[in-house]
């Protein structure tokens, strides 16, 4: 029944014009109700802003209504058996183009499909079925030629892998001349050990024999059914098992000779489960192995998506990231009981004094879960669960990780002591911003142990070549068809880095080989091991001591330690905030510090001045701090053309003493500044709803003994003041972080 016959019906078959009084009232109400709020809102300001507030309330409410009524009048122009179809067609159309990065070009895409599809059935159908006049015939084929020719121009151009870009000017590879070569082995080379390989299970896997009967040791299930909410019956069929039966499955790699060797596990993040994920590490796990490490990649493919299992996305399971976590600690229950049952083959095989973890995507967050939880004991969550753990678990390496997916206690996870590692790539489809950035802020070192923590943010990276099994689709079906593949690393390229950077770390954190910090320091240091790309990094130890983290207050003029203060001089900006991400934030404070030397008189500079003297300087103390380029105006209610690429950025460090001797060094003496890393994901630019670039830090260390170079007199021991002046780039805005000394 049509609505205005019911309204007939209620009303008692009035006349049609009753409908005007209906009008009236709701207008008039409406328009009562608007000027209760316009009186308390716009009448302190006087007469003409009610009257115009009032006012124009009403004409956006009318033209609301209007843009309603055009809408609907343009679906009823439509006759219902296409409308029906075209409507239905939204939401099927919606789900294979999911780009939630590329929402824009995911908009223009099923609305291009709607339109040249329609153009073509019509011409189609009108040819094939239709007794058309000469006139008709003309009209249907102009309409098949149009629609056929755009759907094929259209397809070409989604199947295509997209198109190169040219890559921006690399910052630190024209700034490279005091970079010394690291004198070590290459990390990526595989070392002395020859490799045997393993898998261990269930005994009982219905779908993989290697789990199940061809498995070399067989493990019990594990109940996780307090972490888990959604297994649903498909799940169960395809498994076998449900959550109070996981099993503890995963592939190993070794050394083949004797020796005791550390252990390192892999997790794999979230993918189809139908497509399993832990054999995509294997280009990491022989090389590990052949370097001295026991190396076993997990199983956790029954946790994964699935449209069949997740019955299309309506019931997926929920919060699943503490059950990962939890799993490699069962995982690391079980090697302890091998290691330590004679007759086992890895009796006395297994350090479990140095234990690494590496997760991707998902498995990013669960390794640094697992390692949290290691040390709790009890679930954050659920009191009722116990955890006895305590590993020795020494190393965490998160590959584009999330962060976020599980919130112990609602709240972001806490990290500390624990050698940290995150990669990501600029050019990630999946996990758009540098979330990994999140957790590598929030670890402390608190124990006074020797830790480190290490970020790297890689241009031409994607999220899935870090698994061979995973390639350079981000997404899945034909949402992948929007995105610009050119602008990829090659495959062999992207796991280069893996290997180089994973290698070394677990090298300098597992075998003590802390000469491959430096490549952390400053990835230019390995060159000859890296692909030709840009490469940002972030590093800092247990021993660094913060000087200025901007986190303590809202006061510009405070800093960390006591006593220390800041100033601006001549800027044209100056702020402290959060740090935005394209997604989200960073939930980490900066300084921002904008200048112009055209239009400001003076020089330019932003000081940070000491009021202690117990400091440990020393001329090998190394000054370090973290600085960005922002794509943001030095002036403030300006903005920049995104399609201008900016130049490199350069500025001077100038330390003062107590005794008024100083010494400058310009930021290119250890590397120039690189300009924001922007990575267009789409084929287009206009594609993307997201900022193409985000802040991404550089640490700069400034060994002491090197202004004393400049400037004999200066004395590092009693340093004073610290200056970053901006003299050698005319304008520019940039972010500064972590302002330290490294002994």
């Amino acid at each position: 029944m049509k609505l205005n016959y019911f309204f007939s019906f209620v009303f008692h078959k009035l006349p049609a014009r009753a409908w005007n009084g209906a009008a009236w009232g709701v207008g008039i109400t409406a328009s009562i109700v608007w000027g209760a709020l316009a009186w308390t809102g716009f009448a302190p300001a006087g007469v003409s802003a009610l009257i115009f507030g009032w006012l124009g309330g009403i004409l956006v409410g009318i033209l609301f209504g209007g843009v309603i009524l055009v809408l609907g009048w343009l679906l009823n122009r439509f006759p219902k058996r296409f409308g029906l179809v075209a409507l239905g067609a939204l939401p099927l159309l919606a789900s294979a183009y999911l780009a939630l990065p590329l929402a824009y070009g995911m908009m223009a895409v099923i609305a291009g499909l709607l339109l040249t599809a329609s153009l073509f059935g019509t011409g189609v159908f009108s040819l094939l079925f239709l007794p058309l006049a000469r006139a008709q015939r003309n009209t249907a084929l102009i309409l098949l030629i149009i629609g056929g020719f755009t759907l094929l121009g259209g397809g070409a151009f989604l199947l295509s892998d997209g198109f190169p870009i040219q890559p921006p000017p690399n910052a630190a590879k024209l700034s490279a001349q005091n970079v010394i070569p690291l004198d070590m082995q290459d990390p990526s080379k595989p070392g002395n050990y020859s490799v045997r390989t393993l898998t261990y299970g269930s005994g009982t896997d219905l779908l993989r024999a290697e789990y199940g009967t061809q498995s070399t040791l067989r493990t019990s299930p594990v109940d996780g059914s307090e972490l888990l909410k959604g297994w649903s019956i498909v799940r169960r069929a395809y498994w076998g098992f449900g959550p109070e039966a996981m099993p503890l499955n995963a592939r190993v790699w070794m050394p083949d000779q004797e020796g005791v060797f550390p252990l390192i596990l892999v997790v794999h993040g979230n993918h189809p489960m139908e497509d399993y994920s832990e054999n995509g590490y294997d280009y990491l796990a022989e090389l590990l192995a052949s370097r001295g490490f026991i190396v076993a990649s997990l199983d956790q493919n029954f946790l994964n998506l699935s449209l069949a299992a997740n019955f299309g996305m309506v019931a997926p399971l929920k919060d699943e990231n503490d059950a990962r976590a939890w799993l490699i600690l069962e995982h690391l229950r079980q090697w302890k009981t091998w290691a330590t049952t004679p007759g086992n083959p890895f009796f006395n095989r297994v350090n479990l004094d140095r234990i690494g973890l590496i997760g991707h995507s998902r498995g990013g967050e669960a390794v640094a879960l697992a390692a949290a939880f290691n040390r709790l004991p009890r679930h954050p969550d659920n009191g009722t669960l116990r955890f006895d753990y305590d590993f020795n678990i020494h190393a965490v390496a998160a590959i584009a990780p999330v962060d976020g997916q599980y919130l112990p206690g609602d709240r972001r996870l806490p990290l500390e002591d624990v050698n940290y590692l995150v990669l990501h790539g600029v050019h990630d489809m999946d996990v758009v911003s540098f979330s990994g950035m999140r957790q590598y802020t929030r670890l402390e070192f608190q124990n006074g142990k020797p830790y480190f923590k290490a970020a790297l943010y890689i241009y031409g990276a994607n999220h899935g070549q870090f698994n061979h099994s995973w390639g350079r689709h981000d997404m899945l079906g034909p949402a992948r068809q929007l995105f610009n593949l050119d602008a990829l690393l090659p495959a062999a390229q992207q796991e280069q880095v893996a290997k180089v950077t994973i290698s070394a770390f677990m090298e300098a954190t597992l075998h003590d080989q802390v000469g491959y910090q430096s490549l952390f320091r400053d990835p230019r240091t390995a060159a000859a091991w890296l692909p030709d790309t840009i490469i940002l990094s972030q590093y800092q130890d247990s021993h660094t001591v913060r000087i200025a983290t901007f986190e303590e207050d809202i006061n510009l003029e405070t800093a960390t330690i006591a006593g220390a203060t800041l100033r601006g001089e001549g800027l044209t900006l100056w702020r402290e905030q959060i740090v935005p991400l394209k997604w989200g934030s960073m939930e980490n404070s900066s300084v921002y510090i904008g200048w112009d030397t055209e239009t400001m008189p003076g020089l330019p500079c932003y000081v940070l001045t000491l009021s202690e003297r117990n400091l440990p300087l020393w001329e090998q103390t190394r000054l370090t701090f973290s600085l960005a380029a922002s794509d943001e105006s030095p002036h403030p209610g300006k903005t920049i053309d995104p399609s201008n690429e900016q130049g490199v950025l350069d500025l001077s460090i100038e330390l003062v003493d107590y005794t008024g001797n100083a010494a400058r060094l310009p930021l290119r003496y250890f590397s120039l500044l690189q300009p924001p890393l922007r990575g267009q994901l789409g084929k287009l630019n206009w594609m993307s709803a997201l900022p193409i670039s985000e802040v991404i830090f550089q640490t700069f260390e400034f060994r002491l003994g090197d202004f004393k170079v400049q400037n004999p007199l200066f004395d590092p021991q009693n340093l004073s003041v610290i200056r970053f002046v901006f003299d050698r780039t005319p304008s520019g805005i940039v972010i500064l972080d972590e302002i330290g000394f490294q002994p």
